[in-house]
C-alpha cells in the first residue's frame, strides 16, 4: 500500500517536512559521501557580503548552484558544496560606523581607534544570520553551512598574502600614483566595476561653467573653457585642444533675445575676443562675429593667465590631446592633473605640474575653500568667477553620475598613491584563456567578458580603510633607502620579525617590524589594506587555505567545473577569479559559467517594499512553494542573462498548471492503486497499449532531452519539455486510461496500465529532481520506499522505448481532435453530445488512433479524405484540416442524453462521497426511454449492481438528486451496497 495522498495538500508544508527528513537524515552528506573521491565536480561559490539580507536575487543564484550540482551528483559524481561568506571591505565597515556613530573616516583613528573599530567589524561579522541558512534550506539548496569559509579567517588571508607575493615576484603588482574614482565619506579609492556592477550611477544637478581665460600677452583674447566640475579650477595647470579642430576668435555682440528669458544672462564684453572650436560656436548662445578661422596646431604652447596662480614649474600652457572633442563643450579642455584620468595621462606625457589641493575626506586643503567640501563649494567658486571678471555663462545641467555602492556618497576622481595589479601585462593571456571557458549564454565570451577584459583599466587593488586583509608589504623608514620587502606567509613574517600573531588583522600586524638588512632602518608595513575583490577572486584556493594545506584537494577542484552569479559579476567576481588565476597559476579559474539576469519588480523597476512591487520570499514560498519558485527562475529568461520583472501570477500558473497537474497525476495513482491493493512487479511488463507505449516514448525522450542540455547547462529547454509532459501525462495518456483502471476486462491491460504509470510517476520524479526537489522527493519515496530519490542516479534513457514515428501520429491525432472540439464548440454542441462523423482533409491513421479521436471528439466515425466536400464547415490547423458533421439525429440525441444522464449520476456518487470502487443500487423515476434503451452502459458506468423504476421515494437511499435531461425531469436515489 502507498501513502495515501491528499489532493488538496498544501504544498508548502510537504516542502517543510522534506527539509526535516534531510537535515535529520544526512541526506545531503550522503549524496556526497557515497559518491567516489576521484570522480569530482568541483563548484565554486561565490559568497555573499555578511551583512546583506536573503532576497529574490540571492534566491534565484542559489536555485542555479542548487540545481546543476543535484544534476551531477545524480550522474555518479561528488559534488562538494561549501558556502562562504565574505566579511571584509566597505559593506561591514559602513554597518559597523552606523552602530558606533561615526560618520566619517577620519573619527575611526581620531575617536575609538583601528583597535575598537576591527574588534567591532570582527564582532558583527561573525554574528551569522540564521535567516540565511533558514531561507537557503526553504529553497532546497543543498549546501555546507557549517565548514563555510570566510575570507576574515586567518588561514584565508594567509593564501590571499601568498597570491599577492606570486603576482609580486612575477613583476604583475606596483605601486604608482593614478587617477581613480574616489569616496570622500570612506576616504578610500573605488573601483569602476564595483559602481558599473551595482549601477551606482544617479541622475544629478550641477553647475556648468564657461570659463574665461586670458591668452599670455593679449589685452582682451580668452580662450573659452568649459566644465562640469567648477570645484576643480583652482587646481588648473593646463588647457588641451585637438590640432585638428578647426578654431575660431570670435566677438560676441548680444545675448539672443528668445534666450534671455530661458536662460541666465552672459557675461561678456564687446571688447573681448573668445576662442572656441568652430563646431561649437553654438555654445555661445549669442549673435556673434567670426574675426578669423585657424587649427587647433596654432594654439599648442601659448600661455594664459591662471584663475588661480600656483608656484608651478611648466603650467599654465596649451597642449594637444587626443581625448579633445567637439560633441559639447567649446573644444579647449581644462586640464587638473589630481582629478581627472585624462587629466593625469596628458600630465605624465606632457610633463606637467600637479596641484592637489582636496583632502582625504574631499575637502580643500588651502585658498579661500579651506576646510570646505568640494561639491558644497562648487556654487561659491562660480560665484568668485562671476565676481572677478571669469565667466562666461552658467547653467544647471542633469546628467549620471557615479556614487558609491555602499555609502551612497557621490564620487569624485582623484589622484592618489595606490597599489595596481598589472592587467595590461596579463591581458593577452586574459583573452587566450577567455577562449577555452563554456559560456551560457555565449554571446557573453565574445561580448560583454571579452570587451571587459580588452578595456580594463590596471586594478587598483589597494585600500586606504581599516577591516580588511592587511597587504603584506613591508617599507623601510629611511627615505634615503628603497627597501620594499612582499612577505607571502605567516612562516616568512616570523622569520624576518620573530612574531607570531594570533590575528593578523589590523593595527596588530602593523605593530611588526624588523631591522632593514639594506641600511639597517626599520621597516613598517605600509598600512593599505586589500580590495575585497581580491579575496573574493582568490577563493578558489584560499578557501583550502592552499598551498599550505590540502594541496590535491585543490589541484582536483581546479579549474572549477560550474560557477554561476548575474550578469553584472562578469565584471566583479567571474572578472577578479579570471584575473587571480591567469596571474597566479597561468590557466583559467573556471571551465563552465551560467550567467543569469537580474530581477525587477512586477513595474520593471528595482524591488522596493515601498513601492509594493513584489512579494517577499518567505511569503511566495508559503503561498505557493519553493518547486515553483525554483521552476519559475529555471524556466525564465533569466537564463539567457536577459532581466525579468517579478510575476507572482506566473509562479501561480506553475503551481497551479504545472505541479498542481503533476501532483493530481500522483494522487489519480495512489488512490486507483490503494483501491486494488496493487503494488508494482519487480520487472515492467512490456504493454502493447498504444497509450502506453507513446508515454514511454515520450518520457524517455523526455530523459534524453534533459540530460542533453543541462550539460550544456541549458534549463529553459527543459522545463519547457517538462511543462509539456506534465500536460501529456495528465490530459492524455491518464485521462484516456483512467476506465482501464477501475472497468477494465482485460486483467494484463489494466496491470499494464498500473505498471506504465507507476513506472513513469518514478522515472519521472528522477528526472525532475534537480529541477523540482521536493515533488520529486515525495512522489519516489512514497511510490519505491526508498530513502531518497537524490541518492539515485539519474535516470538512462532507453532508446529502444523512443518511438518517434508514434510520437508524430500521436500528434496528429491530438491535431484532429482539437480542430473537432473546436469545430463543436463553435456549433454550440457539448462533447457529451455524440454525433455521426468527422472528416480529415490527411493522410490515414491507424485504428487505435482513430478509436481514440472517436473517443474524445464523440464520433461515431472519422473518415480521412483527400480534399474538402460534403457541405461541411472545415477548420484548418497546423498541419491538416478537419470538417464535422453536426446533424443530430434522434438516435444520436438519445444517446447523448443517457451521457448527460451518466454524468450527473457520476455527480452525484461525488456529492455522497462513495469511494470508487463502491457498488450502488439506482431508483428512477422518469427518463424510461433513456434507461430502457441503454441500462447496461449506464449500470457499467456507474458502477451500479441495480437500476429499478419506482414511482415514489424508496423506503432505505442515501442521496436523492432531481435533474433536467433534454427537458425531462428525472429523479435518481443512490444506495451503496456491499
Amino acid at each position: 500500500m502507498f501513502k495515501q495522498v491528499d489532493p488538496k495538500q498544501k504544498y508548502s508544508e510537504m516542502e517543510k517536512e522534506k527539509v526535516d527528513f534531510w537535515k535529520k537524515n544526512k541526506t545531503f552528506e550522503k549524496s556526497v559521501d557515497q559518491r567516489p573521491e576521484d570522480k569530482m565536480f568541483s563548484f565554486y561559490d561565490g559568497p555573499p557580503f555578511i551583512t546583506g539580507v536573503p532576497h529574490h536575487g540571492t534566491l534565484l543564484s542559489s536555485v542555479v548552484k542548487d540545481c546543476i550540482p543535484r544534476f551531477w551528483t545524480m550522474k555518479g559524481y561528488r559534488v562538494e558544496r561549501r558556502w562562504g561568506w565574505d566579511c571584509h571591505g566597505l559593506p561591514a565597515e559602513n554597518m559597523v560606523e552606523n552602530k558606533l556613530g561615526i560618520k566619517s573616516k577620519s573619527e575611526i583613528e581620531g575617536k575609538i581607534g583601528i583597535e575598537k573599530f576591527n574588534r567591532t567589524c570582527m564582532e558583527e561579522t561573525s554574528k551569522i544570520a540564521d535567516e540565511w541558512e533558514e531561507i537557503v534550506d526553504r529553497v532546497g539548496r543543498w549546501v555546507e553551512f557549517k565548514n563555510a569559509y570566510k575570507t576574515m579567517d586567518n588561514d584565508y588571508m594567509e593564501s590571499v598574502w601568498w597570491a599577492f607575493k606570486q603576482l609580486y615576484d612575477k613583476d604583475l603588482i606596483y605601486e604608482d600614483v593614478r587617477v581613480s574614482l574616489y569616496c570622500p565619506r570612506c576616504a578610500t579609492p573605488i573601483s569602476g566595476f564595483e559602481v558599473a556592477m551595482d549601477n551606482s550611477y544617479q541622475m544629478d544637478k550641477d553647475i556648468s561653467v564657461y570659463v574665461k581665460m586670458k591668452l599670455a600677452g593679449s589685452e582682451n583674447k580668452h580662450f573659452l573653457v568649459w566644465t562640469t566640475t567648477p570645484w576643480t579650477l583652482p587646481a588648473n595647470v593646463a588647457l588641451a585642444v585637438g590640432k585638428n579642430i578647426v578654431y575660431a576668435e570670435v566677438k560676441v555682440k548680444n545675448q539672443k533675445q528668445e534666450n534671455i528669458k530661458q536662460k541666465p544672462s552672459l557675461y561678456f564684453s564687446e571688447e573681448e575676443t573668445y576662442i572656441i572650436a568652430k563646431d561649437r560656436l553654438e555654445a555661445l548662445d549669442a549673435d556673434y562675429e567670426v574675426l578669423r578661422e585657424f587649427p587647433g596646431s596654432e594654439l599648442i604652447g601659448e600661455s594664459y593667465a591662471p584663475l588661480f596662480e600656483h608656484k608651478i614649474k611648466d603650467g599654465y600652457k596649451v597642449i594637444q590631446a587626443d581625448f579633445v572633442g567637439t560633441e559639447e563643450g567649446t573644444g579647449i579642455v581644462h586640464l587638473a592633473p589630481a582629478f581627472g584620468e585624462d587629466d593625469f595621462n596628458a600630465r605624465k606625457e606632457k610633463g606637467l605640474p600637479i596641484i592637489l589641493n582636496v583632502d582625504e575626506e574631499g575637502k580643500f586643503n588651502e585658498g579661500s575653500w579651506e576646510g570646505k567640501f568640494v561639491w558644497e563649494a562648487n556654487p561659491e567658486i562660480v560665484g568668485w568667477l562671476k565676481e572677478n571678471g571669469f565667466l562666461y555663462r552658467k547653467e544647471n545641467i542633469t546628467h549620471s553620475y557615479p556614487h558609491c555602492h555602499r555609502c551612497g556618497t557621490k564620487l569624485i576622481y582623484k589622484a592618489q598613491s595606490a597599489w595596481f595589479a598589472a592587467i595590461d601585462s596579463l591581458r593577452d593571456k586574459l583573452l587566450e584563456k577567455n577562449e577555452e571557458i563554456n559560456w551560457v549564454p555565449g554571446h557573453l565570451k565574445e561580448g560583454r567578458f571579452k570587451k571587459g577584459i580588452e578595456s580594463a583599466p590596471d586594478w587598483n587593488i589597494s585600500r586606504d580603510r581599516y577591516w580588511g586583509t592587511a597587504m603584506p608589504v613591508w617599507k623601510c623608514g629611511n627615505k634615503k633607502c628603497s627597501k620594499v620587502k612582499a612577505v607571502g606567509s605567516y612562516e616568512e613574517l616570523e622569520e624576518l620579525s620573530g612574531r607570531k600573531l594570533e590575528d593578523y588583522h589590523r593595527p596588530w600586524v602593523d605593530e611588526v617590524v624588523w631591522k632593514c638588512e639594506k641600511c639597517g632602518g626599520e621597516m613598517k608595513r605600509i598600512p593599505q589594506v586589500f580590495d575585497c575583490w581580491m579575496e573574493s577572486g582568490s577563493m578558489s584556493f584560499a578557501q583550502h587555505h592552499y598551498p599550505f594545506e590540502n594541496k590535491e584537494k585543490f589541484k582536483k577542484s581546479f579549474p572549477a567545473d560550474f560557477i554561476s552569479e548575474y550578469i553584472s559579476q562578469t565584471r566583479a567576481w567571474f572578472y577578479v577569479m579570471h584575473v587571480m588565476a591567469v596571474g597566479v597559476f597561468g590557466d583559467k579559474s573556471y571551465k563552465n559559467v551560467l550567467t543569469t539576469g537580474t530581477i525587477a519588480g512586477s513595474d520593471g523597476k528595482k524591488m522596493s517594499k515601498s513601492l509594493g512591487n513584489y512579494t517577499e520570499p518567505g511569503e511566495v514560498l508559503e503561498k505557493y512553494s519553493a518547486d515553483a519558485l525554483r521552476f519559475y527562475f529555471l524556466s525564465s529568461v533569466l537564463m539567457h542573462a536577459e532581466n525579468l520583472n517579478f510575476s507572482e501570477d506566473a509562479i501561480k500558473d506553475i503551481q497551479r498548471k504545472t505541479l498542481g497537474t503533476l501532483w493530481n497525476s500522483y494522487s489519480f495513482f495512489t488512490l486507483y492503486a490503494n483501491t486494488d491493493n496493487w503494488t508494482p512487479g519487480k520487472k515492467t511488463a512490456e504493454s502493447a497499449n498504444l497509450l502506453d507505449r507513446w508515454i514511454l516514448s515520450e518520457l524517455n525522450g523526455l530523459i534524453e532531452n534533459i540530460d542533453e542540455n543541462i550539460k550544456k547547462y541549458e534549463l529553459i529547454k527543459p522545463c519547457r519539455e517538462i511543462t509539456n509532459f506534465v500536460d501529456n501525462l495528465s490530459n492524455w495518456h491518464i485521462r484516456r486510461s483512467r476506465r482501464r483502471f477501475w472497468k477494465s476486462e482485460n486483467d494484463k491491460d489494466k496491470e499494464n496500465a498500473y505498471q506504465t504509470l507507476w513506472a513513469v510517476l518514478v522515472d519521472f520524479s528522477k528526472a525532475i529532481a534537480p529541477i523540482c526537489p521536493f515533488i520529486s522527493e515525495e512522489v519516489y519515496q512514497n511510490l519505491t520506499g526508498k530513502e531518497s530519490v537524490h541518492l539515485e542516479n539519474y535516470p538512462e534513457a532507453d532508446a529502444g522505448k523512443i518511438d518517434k514515428k508514434l510520437d508524430e501520429k500521436m500528434k496528429r491525432t491530438r491535431e484532429i481532435v482539437e480542430l473537432g472540439l473546436s469545430l463543436r464548440a463553435e456549433s454550440g454542441i457539448k462533447v457529451r453530445q455524440p454525433l455521426s462523423r468527422l472528416l480529415v482533409k490527411g493522410e490515414d491513421l491507424e485504428n487505435d488512433f482513430i478509436d481514440l479521436i472517436k473517443d474524445e471528439v464523440n464520433v461515431k466515425e472519422v473518415i480521412f479524405q483527400e480534399k474538402q466536400g460534403d457541405n461541411i464547415k472545415w477548420k484548418s490547423g497546423r498541419h491538416l484540416e478537419a470538417g464535422l458533421d453536426a446533424e443530430i439525429t434522434p438516435e444520436l440525441q438519445l444517446e447523448g442524453k443517457t451521457r448527460e444522464l451518466i454524468r450527473e449520476i457520476q455527480e452525484t456518487r461525488k456529492k455522497a462521497d462513495y469511494e470508487i470502487s463502491d457498488r450502488i443500487l439506482v431508483y428512477y423515476r422518469g427518463g424510461e426511454e433513456i434507461f430502457d434503451s441503454y441500462s447496461r452502459e449506464i449500470a457499467g458506468e456507474v458502477l451500479a449492481k441495480k437500476m429499478e423504476k419506482t414511482e415514489k421515494e424508496p423506503a432505505d437511499y442515501d442521496i436523492e438528486k432531481e435533474v433536467s435531461i433534454g427537458g425531462e425531469k428525472i429523479t435518481v436515489w443512490l444506495k451503496r451496497v456491499k
